[in-house]
């Protein structure tokens, strides 16, 4: 190969810029040579006619076209979505699939992934004891001073919010739903007391944390969706942690014992308001029961006035054997037979007690209709006594 193959245009490089017309006429020779054609003939002018040099040259320019056109296509994932900018600014997104742009650098394609979820850690590092007192130590309602640490979850919800409504970079997206959380959780936090932000209120917070930060982000118009709020820790200042912990404690002994006092009032009410209840009815009873009695006996009483008007002896009479039969009913009887008894009776008085504890136990504990029916005892037959009628003494001391 000569020098002059080296340079194209057949002119040294301190000659100036080469001869196009040669540069052309060199490029078919070797695609000639590529595509097994016959080399032009030495001492022909040019080595090839002007009308195949056109034609290699748009062969050329059409590939290269081709090959332009080509890399204008691209594929969406289904879990993506597509933003084209028709130089520089922003013309339409596309949906999954293959889809076609027009090349650079008329257009161009930025990617977003919509199904990615992004976190952002708020108060600490990594795990919970790599605290940050910057963003995690704030104040309540009470003038409590508290840490907080939370994470947030987002994810995109439209790419062309996503892209052109922050500063730059997904980076700075990031920033911006950082320190709109911040700002959230401070509010949420301020205006609630330590105590419901300690124990019971951690589920409010972050709901109400939520909805703070969706409503900043919406106006901020950033395509980003908060998916969950988490509240890792909460818990007082390391150096008042103890004292905390106490009062803690004391609101749970309170509670423990406000509710066995309605454990007990809730037992004791029932029972004395149904003993009342009792009461009341017995006393109602009672009362119905002297009412009719003396009812029944003032009907009584008339009745027999009207019997007693006709026969006033035998009525009295009659009157007197009941209310004789009603006394000796409940009483102890003794029967002497004086006729055959001397002047010293013998009154057993053990046995008259024996029989008169008898009949009560008696009434507690009825016996058979079978048993026999206790003995009462007869009164002691009287000593004999002497002709001339005194009782001799020494016969009045041997008893038996």
């Amino acid at each position: 190969m000569s020098q002059n193959d080296h340079n194209w245009g057949g002119k040294r490089p301190n000659d100036g810029p080469p001869d196009l017309d040669e540069v052309f006429r060199k490029l078919n020779q070797r695609l000639s040579r590529l595509l097994g054609k016959r080399p032009p003939e030495e001492g022909t002018p040019g080595g090839e006619s002007p009308n195949t040099m056109r034609f290699g040259a748009a062969g050329v320019l059409a590939v290269l076209t081709g090959l332009w056109l080509v890399s204008g296509f691209y594929i969406v994932d289904a879990r993506e979505e597509g933003v084209v900018l028709r130089l520089g600014s922003v013309n339409r997104t596309t949906e999954p699939g293959l889809q076609w742009r027009a090349p650079y650098p008329f257009e161009s394609v930025e990617i977003v992934n919509l199904t990615e979820v992004r976190s952002i850690e708020v108060g600490y590092r990594s795990n919970a004891k790599s605290r940050v007192n910057e963003e995690s130590l704030m104040l309540t309602e009470d003038q409590n001073i508290i840490d907080v640490q939370l994470s947030v979850q987002y994810d995109v919800k439209n790419a062309r919010d996503f892209l052109f409504n922050n500063l730059a970079t997904e980076a700075d997206a990031r920033d911006i739903v950082k320190q709109a959380t911040e700002t959230a959780i401070r509010e949420v936090v301020g205006r609630n007391k330590v105590d419901f932000v300690l124990n019971e209120g951690r589920a409010q917070i972050a709901s109400d944390t939520q909805k703070i930060i969706q409503g900043i982000l919406d106006r901020y118009k950033l395509g980003v969706r908060i998916a969950k709020v988490n509240i890792n820790g909460v818990q007082p200042p390391e150096p008042v942690l103890a004292a905390f912990d106490d009062a803690v404690k004391a609101g749970q002994d309170k509670e423990k014992l406000r509710n066995d006092g309605v454990a007990y009032a809730n037992d004791v009410v029932p029972k004395a308001t149904g003993l009342a209840a009792r009461l009341m009815e017995e006393a109602e009873g009672y009362r119905q029961n002297v009412v009719a009695t003396a009812e029944g006996d003032a009907a009584r009483f008339n009745s027999v006035l009207s019997e007693y008007g006709k026969a006033p002896k035998v009525m009295r009479d009659r009157l007197y054997l009941d209310m004789m039969q009603q006394v000796m009913t409940n009483t102890s009887k003794i029967i002497v037979d004086q006729k055959g008894s001397g002047n010293l009776l013998y009154l057993p008085l053990d046995k008259l007690m024996h029989t008169t504890a008898a009949p009560a136990a008696t009434a507690a504990a009825p016996a058979p209709a079978s048993a026999p029916a206790p003995e009462v005892p007869q009164a002691a037959s009287a000593l004999p006594a002497t002709p001339s009628g005194p009782v001799n003494r020494d016969v009045t001391r041997s008893r038996n």
